[in-house]
């Protein structure tokens, strides 16, 4: 199963699936083990993937406040896939120094999470790829500010 395709409900619903063999004791492949890691770290968002289908469904609208947990969880894993690849080269490094400077690799990964929403939206705003070299720009801008 892709992670990431265009079938919100499918991705939510594989979220939910993952986190279902977590509990049961199940075995899990590796996407799986890091996707029920993240979630594991979210105690906040679990009731929201063994809820009902129409959680599942729902819109989680910004404007209004709301954090949309698929968007998070989906962001953490991909800063762990970044990280896991090295890619953008480079990233390692920075992510430690992040880790340093925020206390933790959790806290470290939502300050990253603003960089790489801000890249994301840039690319899709221009249709155009994300550009990796302003993304480590941003994450870097983040070891120097207070």
């Amino acid at each position: 199963m892709l992670l990431f395709g265009t079938d919100r409900n499918r991705i939510r619903r594989y979220f939910g699936e993952v986190w279902r063999k977590h509990t049961a004791g199940q075995p899990l492949e590796p996407l799986e083990r890091i996707i029920a890691g993240v979630i594991g770290a979210h105690p906040e968002y679990q009731a929201v993937l063994t809820g009902a289908e129409e959680a599942l469904e729902r819109d989680y609208l910004s404007e209004q406040g709301e954090t949309n947990p698929f968007l998070h969880l989906g962001m953490h894993i991909a800063i762990q896939e970044q990280l896991r690849s090295d890619r953008p080269p480079g990233i390692v490094p920075v992510y430690e120094q992040l880790c340093q400077r925020y206390g933790d690799s959790h806290a470290a990964e939502h300050q990253m999470m603003e960089c790489l929403g801000e890249t994301l939206w840039e690319a899709q705003r221009n249709g155009a790829e994300p550009d990796a070299a302003a993304y480590l720009q941003r994450l870097r801008r983040l070891m120097r500010s207070n």
